[in-house]
């Protein structure tokens, strides 16, 4: 669905219909942002654009699969074509895959983790900096540091290269654009935390850890403007307690 916006910035939100990165879109969608929201599954798309719409707020649906390339090409067209540009990407897309040793790591998961959280993310970045450089815009990643963790080899490895990618990608643009920042939250009641640590709580009161790799960015009016966003959500995400995909969405 295409809807004509006036006087909004334009979010990309990857992973968006369910945990976080759902959570995101609503607290944009609340503050002056259409949002563009991108997963697989679109009954939770749907979901999520209701509960936007009943806030007043206004999204773009696109059922996608992030792993297939042409499809973002054609999205990233389309997006080009729409508005011309991206104020904002944030990356909540991530394939969680289930705990095991690493000499137990089933080669299936493997596959399909490095697919999503490796291969698709570098294209995204390579099909998405020139809509955010047409804006002046910002690219946010969604970090979790679980690597070197026991039975987090497969994810925790992953989440790692993930990270690499934005913090080459930051150094590269500090002086040309676009803005690039990496946030790892604190852990939040999610369905895939609690796939991971089951009986476990994450109390509302914990702050947001930011971690800044652009350093001349941290001052910048957007960056306090976000993290008053994401403070906002994690007592929103806390209250949720609805059964969540594995995939395509952070912990």
């Amino acid at each position: 669905m295409i809807m004509e916006v006036k006087n909004k910035k334009i979010a990309l939100v990857t992973g968006a219909s369910r945990g976080l990165g759902a959570a995101v879109s609503e607290a944009l969608a609340e503050n002056n942002y259409h949002v563009i929201a991108i997963a697989r599954t679109t009954g939770a798309l749907e979901e999520l654009d209701d509960r936007i719409q009943l806030k007043g707020g206004s999204a773009t649906l696109v059922p996608l699969d992030i792993t297939d390339e042409e499809a973002v090409k054609r999205m990233c067209i389309l997006i080009h074509e729409r508005w011309g540009g991206l104020d904002l990407w944030v990356h909540c897309a991530v394939h969680a895959s289930p705990l095991s040793p690493v000499s137990h790591i089933s080669e299936k998961d493997w596959e399909k983790t490095i697919a999503i959280n490796i291969t698709a993310t570098g294209r995204l970045i390579t099909n998405i900096e020139s809509l955010l450089l047409a804006n002046s815009g910002t690219a946010i990643h969604i970090d979790d540091k679980v690597s070197g963790h026991k039975f987090f080899g497969n994810y925790g490895s992953s989440k790692a290269a993930q990270r690499a990618l934005f913090e080459s990608w930051a150094s590269e643009t500090v002086k040309t654009g676009p803005n690039i920042l990496v946030f790892s939250p604190n852990p939040m009641p999610t369905a895939c935390r609690a796939r991971f640590f089951p009986g476990r709580s994450s109390s509302p009161n914990k702050a947001i850890v930011i971690i800044n790799i652009n350093g001349s960015f941290y001052g910048h009016v957007f960056f306090k403007i976000f993290y008053y966003l994401l403070i906002l959500l994690v007592s929103k995400l806390c209250f949720q307690t609805s059964a969540q995909d594995e995939s395509y969405h952070h912990s």
